[in-house]
């Protein structure tokens, strides 16, 4: 024994000497796929295929299956995997986690501000009816709101209704529903508020104290070992899920990370996954986000018996998996959830072989039955003898697809198996001498499924229509009130452009005004103004400080109200600096009591740049000494005083528009995201990352904010200015500032 020890000892030594160089392998690595075994009869680009195409013969995937087998071997040892950590039972859960969305908090379906209650049964009902359910849930409250104040990734999971007893009471009905939930761990985020501790120290801390069940890692390859360190040391250990999967030069992580996604490429010939060949246990989400045609995807992931990231929601843009992959993916979902220990098998084999072209399958031997998963990629329908199998007396095989036991045909020691598969659809067979209870209503429940074919459900795919919400018009004011500007009415040509980070010019991006037919990117639209007067100033604090002594407004949500305020009221000197920390209800409220409304967009962007179409309020070069000087620390030092700058008025005398703070101005909504549009921009600029929340300095360009509820919804950066509607008489009406 010893002897053999100190020979593996060597091997390690050697392996570790040559690491550098690459393995021998006619099949490396692409990303995180293994190509499959070559065929030179596949056709490429409709072209070449001599004789026409034919399926992978025999040989050539015995010589792939021996190679690709042969690089697990080497390749473990060389990254000196030990499967501990998938043998541990508080992460079993792992194994069957299938189907996980990444949801936005701000999702209308899972919170509901009018009552302040989570809505979790809401939530997961309307994805158990769409597409048969989920098995764990990624709640993402941080990008891209991100970066509009200094608070941190840590601070905006915090700061979300209810704060930690809050969240722990949401995570804990999760689990009553059999529900796993993950919240993201955002890397880049060193611009903000410092932790004053390590960030995977903070974050095992927090998913703790919550009792979240791991974290993904945003534009992460892997989780570093410290991440797993700090978590088990808390005692509650949580899982790690690096958005790329263990790509690149990772793969020694996946002996810690249990499970992550996968950006795949999707050739004809399916690829196998890279990390789920090297540990079997290891569970891949197929993420594939912008996407309107899941069956790339959904094939891919059933082949290879991974799940899926039926991730809808992105940044507040909807889009929806349509119906007929919806209903596929609730049958890939059901058979999936049923043999999850199959599908953990290390005896996988891929392409086991089948007779028709464009027909691949998995084989996952267990020790009483074998699944095979099966996938058809071509554009028509598939019928008759399909696959032929090691024939064992006693054997049954079934269907799963279509519920039904299949008759084989027995040729000595072969078993023939005839089914059929829709066109870019799916299959299932089960070999197993007797059926187990859980499998006889897995047969019934499927073969009622199967009744409607795939091909009757519609592919198309449909954005989310959205409404502004209505701002209730004021009683026309005669003259001037104090403190506020008139602005005539008048033909203005509304162009504006929403400066999202992601989703390029596609449909459904920003918002949809009353006079566009769909949500979209860019704006431009010649109206009618009605004349109106706004505020020269944003409101102050000094003027929110009469607001609350005269009504005793408080917030029901009250956490972050008035944050930088203490013992009700604001710090010395901060009289004339705008008022921060109000959520749009709470400027709401300040409005209706002062008479007055919070302006529309339109109304706030003409005010600022007058009938020209000028690109900054004192014209169309950028002027720094019309601003407040940027903040580019980790910590807010507050605005500056509103009336600090008169260099950046604008043509109707507007003042403090740009650079100081965000104002709030509409909000917008649809059935799953509630967004207000903010302008001007704000003084704070975190650095080190694309990713913070962008800024808007120029008139044509606007900030999307998604909203929640008051509490993740105010910002120290954010205030807001009123304006009350004109009484229309001949002649200009007069501003108290012209006197």
């Amino acid at each position: 024994m010893r002897k053999f020890r100190s020979c593996i000892l060597i091997v390690l030594v050697m392996l570790m000497a040559v690491g550098l160089f690459a393995q021998d392998t006619k099949y490396p690595p692409e990303g995180e796929q293994i190509p499959g075994p070559a065929n030179p009869t596949a056709m490429g680009d409709h072209c070449c295929a001599v004789g026409g195409e034919r399926p992978i013969s025999e040989a050539a995937w015995k010589s792939w299956l021996e190679d690709v087998c042969h690089w697990r071997m080497e390749h473990l040892i060389r990254i000196g995997f030990d499967d501990a950590e998938y043998r541990r039972p508080e992460f079993q859960w792992v194994q069957r986690s299938f189907i996980q969305p990444q949801m936005m908090a701000h999702d209308r379906f899972f919170y509901d501000p009018v009552t302040g209650k989570y809505t979790v049964g809401r939530y997961l009902e309307d994805l158990k009816k769409r597409y048969g359910g989920i098995d764990s849930v990624l709640i993402w409250p941080t990008y891209p709101n991100i970066g509009i104040d200094n608070r941190n990734q840590f601070d905006l999971i915090r700061d979300m209704p209810g704060g930690i007893a809050g969240l722990k009471a949401m995570v804990e009905d999760f689990h009553r529903h059999g529900v796993r939930v993950l919240f993201p761990y955002n890397p880049w985020d060193q611009g903000t508020r410092a932790e004053g501790t390590p960030d995977w120290q903070t974050l095992a801390k927090l998913m703790a104290e919550i009792g979240a069940d791991g974290i993904n890692g945003d534009t992460m390859g892997a989780a570093p070992l410290a991440f797993r360190i700090a978590s088990d040391k808390t005692g509650h250990p949580i899982v790690f899920e690096p958005e790329g999967g263990n790509s690149g030069d990772n793969d020694v992580a996946i002996a810690w990370n249990n499970l992550g996604w996968g950006y795949w490429k999707y050739p004809f010939q399916p690829m196998i996954s890279k990390n789920k060949w090297l540990e079997s246990r290891y569970m891949v989400n197929v993420c594939d986000r912008w996407a309107r045609n899941k069956v790339d995807n959904l094939q891919y992931a059933f082949f290879n018996g991974v799940g899926y990231e039926s991730w809808e929601n992105i940044w507040g843009i909807w889009n929806q998996i349509d119906d007929r992959d919806a209903q596929a993916l609730r049958r890939i979902a059901t058979i999936e959830r049923a043999f999850w220990q199959l599908l953990a098998s290390p005896g996988w084999t891929p392409f086991a072989p089948m007779m028709h072209y464009g027909s691949f399958a998995s084989q996952w031997p267990g020790n009483a039955e074998t699944l095979w998963t099966i996938v058809n990629r071509n554009e028509f329908d598939l019928s008759g003898r399909e696959m032929a199998v090691a024939y064992e007396p006693g054997m049954h095989y079934y269907d799963l697809w279509h519920g039904v036991e299949l008759q084989p045909e027995i040729k000595g020691s072969m078993a023939t198996l005839s089914f059929s598969m829709e066109a870019h659809s799916y299959g299932a067979v089960l070999a197993t001498k007797a059926l187990t209870a859980s499998e006889q209503q897995l047969l019934s429940a499927m073969h009622q499924m199967a009744e409607r074919p795939l091909s009757s459900y519609s592919n198309e795919w449909h954005f989310l229509p959205q409404n502004i919400v209505p701002i209730p018009p004021t009683t026309p004011a005669p003259s001037a009130p104090p403190g506020m500007v008139y602005i005539p009415g008048g033909k203005f040509d509304f162009r504006v452009s929403g400066i999202m980070v992601e989703g390029g010019n596609d449909i459904g991006v920003d918002v949809q005004y009353p006079w566009e037919d769909s949500p979209r990117r860019q704006h431009n639209h010649e109206m009618e103004v009605k004349p109106f007067y706004i505020d020269k100033y944003p409101v102050t604090n000094a003027e929110f400080k009469k607001f609350l002594d005269a009504t005793h407004y408080h917030p029901a949500d009250d956490l972050n109200f008035l944050k930088d305020w203490k013992n009700g009221t604001y710090p010395e000197g901060w009289g004339d600096k705008p008022v921060t920390w109000v959520s749009l209800e709470d400027a709401r409220a300040y409005a209706k009591w002062a008479g007055k409304r919070l302006p529309h967009e339109w109304e706030w962007q003409y005010a600022a740049q007058g009938s020209d179409g000028r690109l900054y309020p004192w014209g169309n070069e950028w002027n720094a000494a019309a601003v407040p000087a940027p903040d580019k620390g980790r910590t807010l030092r507050g605005p500056d005083n509103a009336s600090a700058h008169p260099a950046g008025a604008s043509p109707f005398g507007v003042m403090d528009l740009v650079g100081n703070v965000w104002q709030w101005t509409d909000e917008f909504e649809d059935p799953h995201t509630r967004a207000a549009i903010l302008r001007g921009g704000s003084y704070y600029q975190p650095q080190g990352s694309r990713w913070y929340f962008p800024q808007a300095y120029r008139l044509d360009e606007h900030g999307k904010y998604l909203l929640m509820a008051p509490s993740l919804d105010r910002a120290g950066t954010l205030g807001f200015r009123c304006v009350k509607d004109a009484k229309q008489t001949a002649g200009r009406l007069v501003s108290a500032d012209d006197k």
